[in-house]
C-alpha cells in the first residue's frame, strides 16, 4: 500500500474525530487494532507481489510452505486447513490446484488407508528452495531500524494480542 504512512495518519485523525463525538470509544486501541489490520495488509501485498511470478496465491504459498516445514513434508487435509485457517471447501480447491502444478501428491495413509495424507514432491520442495531466498533481503528491509529487542518486544506484544483475540474466540458462543 502506497502512502501507508499518510493512510494511518488519516485514519488516526478520523479516530481521534469519532472520539470526540462518543467519547467512551476506546481511540487507543481502535487505533491500534485497525494500524494491525493496515500493516498486515501491506505485509500480504508485499507477498502476493512477490509469489505472483511463480503464480501462487498466498493461501497456495503457506501450504506448500506448511508441507516443506513438517519432518516428513506431510500433512491431512484436516491440519492443513487449521495450520492455514481455511475451510475444507477451499483446501480442497488449494490442494487441486498444487496437485496439477505436480507440486504436492494426494493419497491414503500408509497406516490408515481411510486417511489421507498430503505431502509435498521433490518439485514443490524445489520452488520453495527456489522462491524463499530472494525474498529474503525484503523482509530484511521491512524491519529496518529494528533492534533484536525491538523485534522481541514486538513479538511478544503480537503474541500477547493473540492470545487475547484466541480467549475472546473461545468464549464467544456461536
Amino acid at each position: 500500500m502506497e502512502n501507508l504512512r499518510q493512510h494511518i495518519d488519516t485514519m488516526n485523525e478520523g479516530i481521534d474525530r469519532v472520539s470526540e463525538v462518543i467519547p467512551e470509544m476506546p481511540a487507543a486501541e481502535a487505533k491500534l487494532s485497525r494500524l494491525v489490520l493496515m500493516v498486515g495488509t501491506s505485509l500480504q501485498q508485499e507477498l502476493e507481489l512477490r509469489l505472483k511470478p511463480h503464480k501462487l496465491n498466498h493461501s497456495e504459498f503457506l501450504t506448500l510452505m506448511i508441507l516443506y516445514s513438517r519432518p516428513d513434508g506431510s500433512s491431512t487435509p484436516g491440519e492443513l486447513c487449521e495450520f492455514a485457517t481455511q475451510g475444507a471447501t477451499n483446501m480442497t480447491r488449494i490442494g487441486n490446484a498444487l496437485v496439477k502444478r505436480g507440486l504436492i501428491t494426494r493419497g491414503a495413509s500408509a497406516e490408515d488407508r481411510r486417511c489421507v495424507v498430503i505431502r509435498i514432491t521433490t518439485a514443490g520442495r524445489r520452488l520453495v528452495q527456489q522462491m524463499l531466498p530472494p525474498m529474503f533481503p525484503r523482509i530484511g528491509a521491512m524491519f529496518a531500524g529494528f533492534n533484536g529487542t525491538d523485534k522481541s518486544e514486538l513479538s511478544r506484544l503480537l503474541h500477547k494480542l493473540a492470545d487475547n483475540l484466541g480467549h475472546m474466540s473461545e468464549s464467544t458462543t456461536p
